[in-house]
């Protein structure tokens, strides 16, 4: 495992500490991304995409996110032993520094797979696989110690169940941790309000304003998100290009924070990035302010990027910015005054860019991710890639994605 360039947590560090910063468990994926076509393909039909890369996804959005941000972090999941488990598992334990000591490895079984195709800045996916080999509270027994645990609500596994034995969540939270709650869409159109039931359990909950508004039976995200801060001591609902809103009844802040202006190209793993930021700055004990400007940061800078966990910033990606930010904001109107007051707090985070810095990798079975590539001309098939003499092995440690 590669050793961390940052540790926004290094003053919080102790002997008696917890072992990680975060604790996660959930279905990896092997993520195959397709950028730049030019439209969905018709029935019968064959077109080329642009670019394409290929990553751990599903939970290792999560868990690649939280670990780039410094963040010690520990992932449950099971892993097929097929090559694509082998990916996987290499890229997060020597890549991305992703604890996997509760993941297990299962015979014959066939490691989930989604196809992600970018158009117009909006994606499609098709996914194949099957149900884990064992339950998660299985497989983990009693998790380790974490500082967090980020969860996702399920009418299917709930948290605190009275008829069922304790969750792993329940555990770590018994344990000391604090449990960052997110919600997933219900395809079902049902959006019960059973599901908040579980956040009795939970110090946040993390949900977009679609869903809050759904669960809650809200017109409007703020009355959705008051709703919500009735149930848990840190309500936060976000709004995409709009911004986020939180209210932490623990330090009686109440704040809304815009996002900053991005041209975005894929959403894909947006979600993910914002709980690691929000995660992080919780953590150590920001103002609600910073944390959810840090937040909209990251992810921000995330949808600028093609595909999931490959578009995760690390501090390196955040030192670049902010030096930009603060270099063009007296020449930058009042957008650039605006954003250069907002993140002033970065100066005592990164004030240099440190040698090592963690920055996006490039993570794909093809050996490099072609993202920029133009595609052949019409009816003609490319030549096989040959390898490039700079190209990035899938476990180069954050490698910037390379575009050839």
């Amino acid at each position: 495992m590669s050793v961390q360039a940052y540790d926004p947590l290094a003053g919080e560090r102790s002997p008696d500490a917890p072992q990680f910063d975060v604790f996660l468990a959930g279905t990896v994926f092997l993520d195959i991304i397709f950028t730049g076509l030019p439209s969905m393909p018709a029935a019968g039909t064959e077109i080329w995409a642009e670019g394409m890369g290929s990553c751990p996804g599903g939970i290792a959005n999560l868990a690649i996110a939280t670990s780039r941000l410094g963040l010690r972090t520990s992932l449950a999941a099971a892993f097929g032993d097929d090559d694509y488990g082998d990916f996987c598992w290499r890229t997060l334990e020597e890549q991305e520094s992703v604890d996997l000591s509760r993941s297990r490895r299962f015979e014959h079984w066939h490691s989930p797979v989604t196809v992600s195709m970018a158009v117009h800045r909006d994606r499609s996916m098709v996914t194949h696989g099957h149900p884990a080999p064992m339950p998660a509270n299985e497989m983990i027994g009693k998790p380790p110690r974490s500082r967090a645990v980020i969860a996702t609500l399920s009418p299917d596994e709930p948290l605190g169940s009275p008829d069922a034995p304790c969750s792993w969540a329940e555990l770590a939270s018994r344990d000391g941790a604090l449990i960052f709650a997110d919600v997933g869409w219900d395809p079902s159109g049902a959006w019960s309000r059973s599901v908040l039931d579980q956040l009795e359990y939970c110090h946040a909950f993390m949900p977009n304003a679609t869903e809050a508004m759904a669960y809650t039976g809200t017109e409007t995200p703020r009355d959705a998100l008051y709703a919500i801060a009735d149930k848990v001591p840190l309500a936060v609902v976000t709004d995409g290009a709009n911004g986020a809103m939180a209210i932490d009844s623990t330090t009686g802040e109440e704040a809304f924070v815009p996002a900053p202006r991005v041209t975005a190209l894929d959403p894909t793993g947006a979600g993910d990035v914002f709980g690691a930021g929000l995660v992080l700055g919780t953590l150590c004990r920001w103002p609600l302010d910073d944390r959810l400007a840090f937040a909209e940061l990251c992810a921000g800078l995330a949808v600028q990027q093609f595909g999931g966990s490959l578009a995760a910033p690390g501090w390196g990606d955040i030192a670049d910015w902010w030096h930009e930010v603060r270099e063009a904001a007296p020449h930058g109107g009042a957008y650039g005054s605006s954003l250069a007051r907002r993140y002033a707090f970065l100066d005592r985070l990164v004030p240099t860019d440190p040698v090592g810095a963690v920055r996006r990798a490039a993570a794909t079975i093809a050996r490099y991710a072609d993202v920029g590539m133009a595609p052949p001309a019409s009816g003609q098939r490319p030549e096989a890639p040959r390898p490039s003499p700079e190209g990035d092995e899938p476990d180069t440690p954050r490698a910037p994605v390379q575009k050839e």
